[in-house]
């Protein structure tokens, strides 16, 4: 408030059982400019004369300073100089959450008005003296209702109140070392205020604490901030640390952190800005164990010269070195052999009786001796050289009219173990199609005769997949063509009748394979001796490897930790560690490793993988990869709304991915649930938790687990059949997927809220579902439906939810329709609840937690919002002062203000 801005009347409220009162008057300024003043002269000092101002609002604030300019007159210069005549006056104020104030309310003394101070005059006017102001500024507060009156009280004074300012002091919003902070009101000497990371910058660390500066009581930032906001990949700092800045074309910047983005490697190059790494140009590659700042090399020439040498029983080659290495010192030999039925006929892998030295693959000279031959058989032999870049370009091994048999070698040194290969063959303009294989052939069938087709293959290993390698282009044969071969390009090929004594055949099957190789999960229970089958799936670790951190939560044996794994010529990483706490029994014991007993089996990017177990030393160990963002369910609340609906589709079909997998080796997770479902720092989600899972034995079309009596089961996210007859499937594991989903889409939303468990199965017996999350794109909800078939047959398998979720991703134009009211099943759930009100919240409190928000009580009892009705007017400009900076949370709060019909409309039942 400023009087001095007013053009017309104050019309301020005056009190006075005696003549005079204060006279509102035109008056000038210490700048001769026209203001409303208010005067007053008393004769006699034994009344009080009282002037108040109209309501002033706060405005958030808790103190507030008032800025007073006025004159007085002196005493002694008085012509009716009395001896109770005063040279001050006193400044009261009067909180009130309504405009209530009239001319007897509140009553004219110091209580209900609160004092301020008695104000004296630092410079009286004198006959024939100098005009001088008096300026005093005073602090008043705490205030803690909507607003607040001023009140004057003189007492024998002759004065003039020339103009009176009230305002309040507030640091501005302010962007330093990469971090923003919000517009900040002082509440008390030293106000902690909590930023965020600029743009495309992120704090380091699983557990980032968020930037926080002070803000001082005069309206000045104190000291610098503490915050470790640096800038994501593909971006570096710019203008004095006020932004992260994209990398140029051309340029990268692998990693999170201070520093420049650098210039593409050789044979490297980037099209378009802020990229974290840089592609190989065509021809060139990277491999695996290559880091993204190295340069692009290329496969090396084929090796030259083959000399074979027969000796009796035992065959040795010896060759010259390629032309070209590639650009890579990694070289390497790799020697194949294929048997085949008549020179120049269809040729198969040689059986396991031949052997070789050094060996067969990764060698290093250019000599090798083969042994184990048939006689009177024709042996095909490959001689391949082989760098880091080379094992995944595709060979023909033989071409028909219909069909292609391509090979590929098996990268010799990589980072993990590789668990499948995915092949890409597209026909001239036509679609592409993929095919998987667990092996490094496949034929491919059905094909057009005389036609060509580009080939690509890549790798995926726990890690994920890799790019694809090099395109090479075949052709099926035109009509009469018999069957023929093609000389690899980094091999040299010839052809050898042996004439050696028959050796003794042997085959070995896999112990964990099936028909086309398909690995089965093997139940540790069915062991005799558990400890067998931790020692068959679990790798032991030596405990000087480990290093404890910090303790981060406690598990149903003992406490779970972070900590430090470093084994012998591997790179340190973070692992979490599950403990087995002191004086356990040996079923315990057996209970914690069996879980260990079925990660260990498990190897998919979407699976928690398990690193090893300590069993050794005391307390007994269980070692996991670390998840940097921890469980889904509280991660998603944390971060609600701050996901777009296709990076929530892609933590789904991550989920989908691994479900499938464990599918597919008939295996039942039992527990599938948001909370066990972990993420780490690249938003990636793996299924972890298997303390309820079993293995589904396949005795029938239908394989089903039957859980013990008795046995605890997760009423909310269990299918019907395995609440009622026990059995469990992965069509129930996918009815809990659904459920997954539906977490998912409501950010960490509890299924079927405060209802009870009883009241959720009579619920799903009477066909109701759960209704769509807001905003959820309706192709979710149908499939979360689907999932939700009451006739388990009826549900979707795992592989077709990772096909439609690919549909989805690929087509994002889909996720922008959205469910809406009223749509969707035709038996929606019933809000059994009462809807909420202004009258039946009753308080702020009783608001914020109903909609989930009770962390921000304090903020807004602090800041004045103590009753239902002083919301009316909050804006997200009023949640960013009450420190709410989360997008999601508020539009949480201002649509639930709107739907309480705070805001002039009327009550909705709404679903929290």
């Amino acid at each position: 408030m400023n009087t001095k801005t007013e053009t017309s009347d104050l019309k301020w409220t005056t009190y006075s059982r005696s003549k005079p009162e204060w006279e509102e008057v035109s008056g000038l300024d210490e700048e001769n400019n026209s203001v409303r003043t208010y005067q007053i002269c008393q004769a006699d000092g034994s009344s009080s004369h009282w002037l108040r101002s109209k309501l002033i609002e706060r405005r958030g604030a808790s103190q507030v300073y008032v800025e007073l300019l006025f004159t007085m007159i002196e005493c002694s210069s008085r012509s009716t100089h009395h001896r109770s005549c005063k040279e001050t006056f006193n400044l009261y104020y009067y909180q009130s959450d309504t405009d209530d104030a009239t001319a007897t309310h509140p009553a004219w003394m110091e209580n209900p008005y609160t004092k301020v101070d008695t104000v004296a005059a630092d410079f009286l006017l004198r006959k024939g003296g100098e005009k001088k102001f008096n300026v005093k500024t005073l602090r008043l507060g705490p205030l803690t209702k909507r607003g607040f009156y001023l009140a004057f009280q003189a007492q024998g004074a002759c004065m003039a109140l020339l103009s009176v300012r009230v305002f309040f002091k507030k640091c501005p919003a302010l962007t330093r070392s990469l971090s923003v902070f919000p517009e900040t009101v002082p509440r008390s000497l030293v106000q902690e205020a909590v930023g965020q990371c600029v743009a495309n910058a992120a704090q380091p660390g699983p557990n980032p604490r968020p930037p926080k500066m002070f803000c001082g009581e005069d309206g000045q930032w104190v000291d610098q901030p503490t915050t470790t906001c640096t800038c994501l990949p593909g971006f570096e700092a710019s203008h004095g640390e006020l932004e992260c800045r994209a990398c140029p074309v051309g340029h990268f910047k692998m990693g999170s952190g201070p520093g420049p983005c650098s210039l593409c490697p050789d044979s490297s190059h980037t099209g378009e800005m802020g990229s974290a790494s840089c592609v190989c140009r065509p021809g060139f590659y990277r491999a695996p164990t290559d880091s993204p700042d190295t340069p692009c090399t290329r496969p090396p020439s084929s090796p030259r010269s083959p000399v074979p040498q027969v000796n009796d029983t035992s065959l040795t080659l010896e060759w010259s070195e390629p032309l070209d290495s590639g650009g890579r010192s990694d070289l390497t030999y790799s020697v194949e052999c294929r048997m085949c039925s008549a020179p120049g006929g269809p040729c198969m892998p040689c059986v396991d009786g031949v052997n070789y030295r050094p060996s067969q693959t990764g060698i290093q000279g250019r000599r090798v001796s083969i042994w184990g031959l048939r006689p009177h058989t024709t042996y095909s032999f490959t001689v391949m050289a082989l760098n880091g870049v080379s094992p995944l370009i595709v060979v023909l091994v033989t071409a028909t009219e219909s069909s292609l048999t391509l090979h590929w070698n098996t990268p010799t040194q990589s980072h993990y173990r590789i668990l499948q290969y995915q092949l890409r063959y597209c026909e001239k303009e036509n679609s592409c199609h993929f095919m998987e294989s667990n092996i490094n052939e496949v034929v491919l069938s059905d094909l057009r005769r005389a036609t060509q087709y580009e080939v690509q293959v890549r790798a995926r290993t726990l890690g994920g997949y890799g790019s694809f390698g090099q395109a090479v282009v075949f052709r099926t044969l035109p009509d009469g063509k018999k069957s023929c071969s093609q000389r690899r390009q980094f091999g040299v090929v010839f052809c050898l009748r042996s004439h050696f004594k028959d050796p003794e055949m042997s085959d070995k099957n896999g112990q964990y394979l099936m028909g086309q190789g398909v690995k089965v999960y093997i139940d540790p229970f069915t062991y005799e001796d558990p400890n067998e089958a931790v020692r068959e799936f679990a790798k032991e670790i030596d405990v000087s490897c480990v290093k404890i951190e910090e303790v981060i939560g406690a598990g149903e044996f003992g406490e779970v930790c972070r900590g430090r794994l470093r084994i012998p010529g591997k790179k340190e990483n973070y692992v979490a560690i599950k403990t087995l706490k002191g004086g356990y029994t040996d079923k315990q014991r057996r209970d914690f490793l069996s879980e260990a007993s079925i990660m260990g089996q498990f190897q998919h990017p979407n699976i928690i993988h398990l690193e090893g177990i300590i069993t050794a030393s005391c307390p007994v160990m269980i070692l996991t990869e670390f998840m940097e963002n921890g469980a889904l369910d509280s991660f998603l609340r944390l971060n609600d709304g701050q996901f777009t609906p296709i990076q929530l589709v892609g933590m789904l079909r991550g989920i989908a991915s691994g479900m499938k997998y464990l599918s597919e080796m008939s295996y039942v997770h039992r527990d599938l649930a948001a909370r066990n479902i972990l993420v780490n720092s690249n938003l990636v989600c793996k299924v972890s938790d298997f303390g309820l899972s079993r293995f589904l034995q396949e005795n029938s079309s239908d394989p089903t687990y039957t859980s013990s009596l008795g046995g605890k089961i997760p009423i909310r996210w269990t299918a019907p059949e395995a609440i009622a007859f026990r059995k469990f499937t992965s069509a129930s594991d996918v009815w809990s997927y659904g459920i997954v989903m539906w977490e998912v889409m409501s950010f960490g939303e509890r299924p079927y809220w405060d209802m009870s468990n009883q009241d959720v199965i009579n619920a799903i017996e009477q066909d109701y579902r759960l209704p769509p999350p807001p905003d959820c794109p309706t192709h979710l909800h149908q499939l979360m439906l689907d999932c939700w078939q009451k006739e388990r047959t009826a549900r979707p398998r795992f592989s077709n939810i990772v096909s439609a979720l690919d549909k989805l991703i690929r087509n994002p134009a889909s996720l922008k329709i959205t469910a809406q009211e009223g749509a969707g099943p035709s038996h929606p759930l019933l809000d059994q609840r009462s809807p909420l009100t202004p009258t039946s919240c009753g308080t702020v409190g009783d608001w914020l937690r109903a909609i989930k928000m009770e962390r921000y009580e304090e903020s807004f009892l602090q800041a004045g919002y103590t009753s239902m009705q002083l919301l009316a007017h909050i804006t997200t400009e009023d949640l960013l002062r009450l420190g709410i900076t989360l997008a999601g949370h508020q539009k949480k709060i201002l649509s639930s203000i709107e739907a309480l019909g705070i805001q002039n409309k009327t009550p909705g039942n709404v679903l929290y």
